[in-house]
């Protein structure tokens, strides 16, 4: 995209954009689902999605929500949030774990959660868009 300095047609075009935010925020646009990430992600670059809990569908692979959010915190303060239309987070995953570059591991309460340790950098990655 090229740099626009007609101040109306850059205001047109974000409003679309504004319009689309409020519409899902307000449920309007869809269900969402909101997860936070603490601390952790700071030092590992990567947010955890939950995907079974005691072997069962949970998390991103049951959720029904159209939008998802993730939440990133330092000492409980907000510093950004991730958010996916929820099948294209469930699409960019399942290349991430093609490539192995998204790790399973377990945790949680007594451990009865499979988590993806998916790494931020990739999850943004142009290349998994389509």
């Amino acid at each position: 995209m090229t740099y626009n300095p007609d101040f109306d047609i850059d205001l047109e075009f974000g409003m679309v954009y504004e319009d689309k935010l409020k519409n899902i925020l307000q449920s309007e646009g869809g269900k969402i689902e909101v997860k936070t990430e603490r601390d952790t992600w700071v030092d590992t670059g990567n947010i955890a999605i939950e995907v079974s809990y005691k072997g069962k569908p949970s998390g991103l692979a049951r959720t029904k929500a159209d939008w998802w959010f993730h939440i990133l915190t330092i000492d409980k303060d907000i510093i950004s949030m991730l958010s996916f239309p929820v099948p294209k987070l469930k699409h960019i995953i399942r290349e991430l774990y093609k490539k192995d570059l998204v790790r399973s591991v377990m945790g949680g309460d007594n451990n009865d959660s499979e988590i993806l340790l998916a790494p931020i950098d990739k999850l943004i990655s142009k290349s998994f868009f389509k």
